[in-house]
């Protein structure tokens, strides 16, 4: 994990007061070093190699808890996280992934598009979070 996100994972721990442990900590690097979207099971796998004897609810946890704060996304379609690669906590994201070799790069308009916040007004619904997922082939595997 690369020392600005830890610091910045470590600082907002500390000012909103929440504990920094250390299976966040490893779970947060965890997903952080991986170059391709993980699973929460081959988290809890690298976890085992750092903790003694991890359960499945200490990864789940804090996969929820860094999820929960936007410091890492669930792909949807892939059942897999992704650390986030904004400079900057938001609550939507794009991401472009691969169909060939996996690679997911996350898109930074973080405001949801205004053609689908005027329908969501008009709905009279109020989004928490949102993810749009386009599937195709990147540069490198055309």
């Amino acid at each position: 994990m690369n020392s600005s996100l830890e610091k910045k994972a470590l600082d907002f721990c500390i000012k909103n007061k929440h504990r920094y442990t250390k299976p966040r900590e490893s779970v947060l690097r965890i997903i952080a070093s991986s170059n391709k979207p993980i699973k929460a099971y081959d988290v809890l796998k690298h976890l085992k190699k750092v903790l003694k004897n991890p359960k499945p609810p200490t990864a789940y946890r804090a996969i929820e808890f860094w999820e929960k704060y936007n410091f890492i996304h669930r792909i949807d379609s892939l059942n897999a996280y992704f650390v986030c690669e904004a400079e900057h906590l938001h609550s939507g994201s794009q991401f472009l992934i691969c169909n060939q070799c996996g690679e997911v790069t996350e898109s930074h308009i973080c405001e949801i598009p205004k053609i689908i916040k005027k329908k969501i007004e008009k709905n009279i619904f109020s989004a928490k979070s949102w993810n749009l997922e386009v599937k195709g082939i990147c540069s490198k595997c055309f």
